[in-house]
């Protein structure tokens, strides 16, 4: 996934708001695993979540995601979070990495078994 942060999503210091980058990251992280799930899933943790550097409006983030582990009815997701920033003198980062464990879920939202 692929977004660049707006200024509505900056605090008063000209960051973004580690809760927008926090929703992108669930939003990134959760394809994989409904993949997995082949349907409806929750999101039942976010096990560590790392800001290592500051996001600035006008970076492009690329977030990338990749299964860690499968369970009966869970699977846990790796996200790394890349930003490209200053055209005139380019640099790549990695700006923030995260683990999240997402549930399926049935159409009641209680915990399913995963497909086989």
């Amino acid at each position: 996934m692929r977004v660049m942060p707006m200024p509505a999503d900056s605090n008063a210091n000209g960051d973004i708001f580690g809760g927008w980058i926090m929703a992108q990251v669930d939003i990134a992280g959760a394809v994989l695993p409904y993949r997995v799930a082949r349907g409806r899933i929750a999101t039942v943790a976010v096990n560590e979540f790392l800001f290592k550097q500051p996001v600035s409006v006008g970076d492009l983030l690329s977030f990338y995601a990749r299964v860690t582990r499968v369970g009966r009815t869970s699977v846990t997701v790796n996200v790394e979070v890349w930003a490209e920033r200053n055209p005139n003198a380019w640099q790549v980062v990695k700006v923030t990495e995260a683990t999240l464990t997402y549930v399926a879920i049935d159409e009641r939202g209680q915990p399913r078994a995963l497909p086989t």
